[in-house]
């Protein structure tokens, strides 16, 4: 008995309903110091003056922050005007043809793997608790930890793309101007490390597959802006 009640009191901790938060977060930071290092990598690389390059780097968070808010949240709202309408329709649907819906649920149940009188028995006590809850989440995936949120996804996406770019533009005043691209760049996959770390870690997926992952998009996008830097710099 004492065996059985330690496992009814184990709470499981399971991740999920961090994937919207997080995943606006993550996307946001990596984006932030990407999109910032590679644009500051580039105009260094070019040869301009440090006030210049600090200039190009705040006009970059300002727009990129702006750019993620606006993003986010016209698709957020997206998802989100589509969920409420599948919800109203679905209401109707209950309100209309609850037997044909009844029987809808039973077959998700059956699919399921129970056996048709048990998921009809489910289907009817789910129903008369909360019919409309029930066919939200086994009918159409939605639930409260999963709903689209545009206006958290828009915060999320604007802070953490902000904090991300400040990582990088710091540098910018604390570096001396010929050791700019090499030290941005490092440094800038060193935090890109550490957020690929960070993000795992709370998602509850691999650190190093994270890490590498993020690191390998970041180390391409600020060789590339070096390269056009350089290139052009020398010409124009």
């Amino acid at each position: 008995m004492r065996r059985y009640a330690s496992r009814m009191r184990h709470s499981e901790s399971h991740r999920s309903h961090r994937i919207g938060w997080l995943r606006a977060a993550v996307l946001g930071a990596n984006d932030g110091i990407v999109s910032t290092a590679s644009l500051i990598v580039g105009v260094a690389a070019a040869d301009t003056e440090r006030s210049g390059i600090l200039v190009a780097g705040l006009a970059g968070l300002v727009a990129g922050a702006m750019s993620m808010a606006a993003g986010e949240y016209v698709s957020v709202s997206s998802q989100a005007d589509t969920e409420a309408a599948d919800m109203q329709r679905e209401k109707h649907e209950l309100a209309t043809q609850p037997e044909a819906e009844h029987a809808e649920l039973t077959a998700i149940y059956m699919k399921r793997g129970l056996d048709e009188a048990l998921a009809a028995q489910v289907a009817t006590q789910l129903t008369a608790k909360d019919a409309l809850g029930a066919h939200a989440r086994d009918e159409l995936g939605i639930t409260e930890e999963l709903a689209a949120r545009p206006v958290q996804a828009a915060f999320a996406s604007a802070g953490t793309f902000t904090v991300g770019a400040a990582l990088p533009l710091l540098l910018v005043l604390v570096l001396p101007k010929e050791w700019l691209v090499w030290g941005v760049s490092a440094a800038s996959l060193l935090f890109l490390a550490l957020l690929g770390s960070l993000a795992a870690r709370a998602g509850g997926s691999p650190v190093l597959k994270s890490a590498a992952r993020v690191t390998f998009w970041g180390a391409l996008a600020m060789g590339l802006t070096a390269g056009v830097g350089a290139i052009f710099g020398t010409k124009l």
